[in-house]
């Protein structure tokens, strides 16, 4: 099988000869520290080598209750936010056919997702969709009291369990969840629901191969034995023996870190030429925002889909503050075929292109606008998958994930942590007056009397 490949020249070219090659001693040591378990955050390093301890057997067991959602429900409801849904949508997303919802597939049950906002109109919605369907759901969540996924599990539970009636809700409701602790688990032991463990030492925006992401993956009908695979090789590929210039996830973490560090590169755009890795790119910008952005440091995750976004971003880009450089996300080979037709008239002037193939004119305009950004100022680093299939997207996570370890502690941060997203939960409990936060809530009035 092939493997996904790196291309830094259009980016090591805005850097002084040798920069790249410059960190490598600091990039061993700060991949050495996530081995040998010495880096900040060492207590979250489960992801590290979860893809090589993944057993035929878990696999097995994760797909027998997928099996038992799909043979029950017409649609599956992922309750969760961040990384308790995100990785899970990138992979689905991706492999999904772009029109599925107006496709009537009986094969496989829709996935829903929810649980990821305070939506009022999106709930009503939500709801009112399901009244007529028979539908699982899939709650995802350490501690069962995130306030987004709990509110809407509390709304999915009753739901379900009015519509289905108690036994098959217990059936077709599983909970992703602690071990011993939390509010989730003590709902999951009390209903009997089936249950998945979130290991502790594994992040929510690592988690996309555990249960997290493995279990929602395969009730949408994909093979995540395969999806394991491509990380398990990968996890070999850029082991901590392999050779820095041979190390994907290495050389990455070392050209961003020397653009932000010698070339004042802030922004990072993360940029697709499939839209299909929509949610790819959102997962990835909230792996390396909540991993890096912190102590005042870390370079800001931001992503465009191209095409389209070149009508509203592009001039930006091409012209605006040189403090970008973009990281292309490129598919060498599209899953299907389709020719650009001849036009008798041609009104459009496009005739030259008759019978070239769609991904032919997608490709000279990724090439060309890369060309023309790196022309502007702009270092582009590219990043090759063959194909846009579970093997791939294996691979590219695990990329993604170990490069990011390695990134957050050339940074000097701990990259495994999020303490500053605690602080707006804080003020919104204050403000909703929840028990225990009356000192909180006091203060925040005051304030806004004095404002």
């Amino acid at each position: 099988m092939k493997m996904i490949t790196l291309d830094t020249s259009k980016a090591a070219q805005f850097l002084k000869a040798g920069a790249v090659e410059a960190f490598e001693p600091q990039v061993k040591a700060a991949q050495q520290a996530l081995e040998n378990g010495t880096c900040p955050g060492n207590d979250f390093l489960g992801w590290l080598h979860l893809p090589s301890s993944i057993t035929p057997e878990f696999i097995a067991e994760l797909q027998a209750c997928a099996d038992v959602l799909r043979e029950n429900c017409e649609a599956i409801v992922v309750a969760g936010i961040g990384g308790s849904y995100l990785g899970a949508r990138a992979v689905i997303e991706a492999l999904s056919n772009s029109f599925t919802w107006l496709l009537g597939d009986t094969k496989n049950p829709t996935i829903l997702f929810a649980g990821n906002n305070i939506g009022e109109d999106y709930l009503a919605e939500l709801t009112d969709y399901l009244k007529d369907k028979k539908f699982g759901v899939i709650n995802i969540s350490k501690s069962g009291t995130t306030t987004e996924t709990a509110l809407t599990f509390r709304l999915l539970k009753r739901q379900c369990e009015e519509q289905r009636g108690k036994e098959m809700a217990r059936k077709v409701i599983v909970a992703v969840t602690d071990a011993k602790r939390g509010a989730a688990r003590t709902c999951a032991d009390k209903e009997g629901y089936t249950s998945f463990i979130i290991p502790d030492n594994v992040g929510g925006r690592f988690s996309v191969l555990t249960p997290v992401g493995l279990l929602p993956i395969a009730c949408a009908g994909f093979d995540i034995a395969r999806l394991v695979g491509g990380a398990q090789d990968m996890e070999k590929a850029c082991g901590i023996d392999t050779p820095f210039a041979e190390n994907i996830a290495a050389q990455y973490a070392a050209v961003r870190n020397a653009l932000y560090q010698e070339a004042g590169k802030k922004i990072e755009i993360l940029v697709n030429y499939q839209p299909k890795l929509h949610f790819m790119s959102e997962w990835w910008k909230q792996l390396y925002g909540e991993s890096e952005g912190k102590d005042n440091k870390g370079i800001f995750p931001a992503s465009c889909d191209f095409t389209t976004d070149l009508h509203s971003m592009g001039q930006w880009i091409q012209e605006g503050e040189r403090t970008i450089f973009e990281t292309v996300l490129s598919v060498e080979q599209p899953n299907r075929t389709m020719l650009f037709p001849h036009d008798e008239e041609n009104l459009d002037g496009l005739n030259f292109l008759a019978g070239k193939r769609v991904d032919e004119v997608n490709k000279m305009a990724e090439l060309g606008t890369r060309l023309a950004h790196v022309d502007g100022g702009v270092p582009n680093l590219r990043v090759v998958m063959p194909e846009l299939n579970e093997y791939y997207l294996g691979q590219l996570i695990y990329f993604f994930e170990i490069a990011c370890g390695i990134s957050g502690n050339l940074l000097g941060v701990n990259p495994f942590n999020q303490p500053g997203v605690e602080a707006y939960k804080k003020n919104m409990f204050a403000l909703l007056n929840k028990p225990g936060y009356e000192a909180e809530s006091k203060a925040i009035q005051e304030r806004l009397a004095g404002e």
